[in-house]
């Protein structure tokens, strides 16, 4: 991916597009220039956004619609690490530097973490194994490689997952609102949480043949798990309350000296694109006289008219065939899990099985274990699809929800022969076996392998992979000149 941006970023000329973009204000040198031009295709469109943040703060009004998690980090490894770059390289190309290493850590941590979350939920290795390699080539690769916040975000809404599902419910919380702090679509895992007390709850309950609970015993057991639940979603909450806060002491109650320290070109850019400063003794923006002040839906729908079918235009038929495909795929990967598991779906899967009470629970993509995250994905899709742009539904989804990747990979174990015979002795796909199994060693990378015999693949493998690695290409291609994508 790094290659292949810096060959497009030098051999393409860069698109003249309508976004943010700052000027800069301290003078290039040498290796800010080779900087640039080897790493400058990973600081187009929303990057700029983080780029900035994290070398100016929120200046902009605007800015706020990203959180500070990733600027902030992409400060401090500039300043720690990268510290001895400093008489080389200016502040903006040390956060380049920084935003490439850092992105390329956490995408691999994510794969990793995706994969150990596989063990747990799909009771599969060789599945959880085949995701992950396919997250690593996902449609949305150009963004866990660029400045943006995605393969943070990842890996700590998998990893919080990963521990939830091993019962470390306070680390998985902690993680959670770390993800919080990455991504408003963070607030939404807390509802990881709320399930799996509910489901633990609702399973205690139908535990003996009929047998009368104590009331006073249940009243404590439910009181336990309401205090949990909202200790623990308030703790997921706060990163989100303590930004809309400082935006609001920012903009709201700006400080006497703040006109002083703006450069002039700054301000002018301000001015030539109508971006609010905050600035002292100016009109306060209208959100901050709203009942509760919050900024980010107000940039959402001022900046960037985002609402409830807003986005359903005529001029927007590029855009929905864009995410056509993940859209088609996350809309399959729903109706195949409700198809298999009509009864568990309609139990919102809080009535206990019998493959459960027997100790043998199913395995797959299509186990009781991946509803939670099926609703997850499958909410996420339809808020997307109808409130959103929908062209970012592929790095929304693909960032935000483990299904993608584990339906892409159960589709290609279930229906390529090729992929039968790996790891076991068998000619068909069993996932028990698979589980005993130890990681799959033999194949090494089943993707690979696939690509090596894509003559003698089947149709549906073909299309699947083709959708992963056209995305891959084409967002390279387009992404890094300035050009529309996801």
């Amino acid at each position: 991916s790094l290659l292949f941006q810096a060959l497009f970023n030098i051999l393409i000329p860069d698109h003249a597009a309508d976004a943010f973009s700052p000027p800069r204000l301290s003078q290039a040198g040498l290796w800010d220039v080779l900087v640039e031009q080897l790493l400058g295709g990973l600081s187009r469109w929303d990057a700029e956004h983080f780029l900035f943040i994290a070398e100016r703060g929120y200046l902009y009004e605007h800015n706020c619609a990203f959180f500070p998690l990733y600027p902030l980090s992409l400060r401090a490894v500039a300043e720690g690490a990268l510290w001895p770059l400093q008489w080389l390289l200016c502040v903006r190309s040390r956060l380049l530097l920084s935003a490439v290493l850092l992105n390329s850590l956490f995408s691999v941590l994510a794969a990793a973490a995706l994969y150990q979350l596989g063990c747990v939920v799909l009771q599969c290795r060789r599945v959880a194994f085949l995701a992950a390699i396919l997250f690593s080539v996902s449609p949305a690769n150009v963004f866990m490689a660029a400045a943006y916040s995605e393969s943070m975000f990842a890996f700590l809404a998998f990893s919080a997952m990963w521990q939830l599902e091993k019962g470390q419910s306070w680390l998985s919380g902690l993680l959670f609102s770390l993800a919080a702090g990455v991504r408003a679509n963070g607030l939404v895992n807390a509802g990881f949480y709320l399930y799996s007390c509910s489901k633990c709850f609702a399973l205690q309950l139908q535990v003996g043949s009929g047998s009368v609970r104590k009331l006073p015993l249940l009243w404590k057991q439910l009181l336990s798990v309401v205090s949990s639940v909202v200790l623990m979603c308030a703790g997921i909450f706060l990163p989100f309350a303590l930004f809309q806060y400082y935006a609001y002491v920012r903009f709201c109650h700006p400080g006497t000296s703040l006109e002083q320290t703006v450069p002039k070109p700054l301000v002018q850019l301000a001015l030539d694109k109508g971006y609010s400063l905050a600035v002292p003794n100016g009109v306060k923006p209208p959100w901050c006289s709203q009942q509760v002040p919050v900024v980010y839906s107000y940039i959402q729908d001022t900046y960037w008219n985002v609402g409830f079918l807003r986005y359903f235009e005529l001029r927007q038929i590029p855009n929905f065939l864009l995410a056509l495909p993940v859209t088609l795929l996350g809309s399959w990967a729903a109706c195949t899990y409700i198809s298999a598991n009509p009864r568990h779906c309609l139990t919102l899967g809080l009535e206990r099985r019998k493959s459960e009470e027997e100790g043998k629970p199913r395995a797959g993509f299509c186990c009781p274990a991946v509803f939670v995250y099926v609703v997850h994905a499958t909410a996420l899709l339809a808020f997307g699809f109808f409130c959103m742009h929908v062209q970012v539904l592929t790095r929304f989804l693909y960032s935000s929800s483990p299904i993608l990747c584990w339906f892409s990979a159960h589709l290609l174990q279930e229906y390529e022969p090729l992929l039968w015979s790996e790891g076991t002795e068998t000619s068909a796909p069993r996932y028990e076996e698979s589980l005993l199994g130890k990681c799959p060693g033999s194949c090494a990378n089943p993707v690979l392998r696939l690509l090596l015999n894509c003559r003698s693949i089947t149709l549906l493998s073909r299309c699947i992979l083709g959708f992963f690695l056209s995305y891959w290409l084409l967002g390279l291609v387009l992404h890094c000149n300035f050009l529309p994508w996801t």
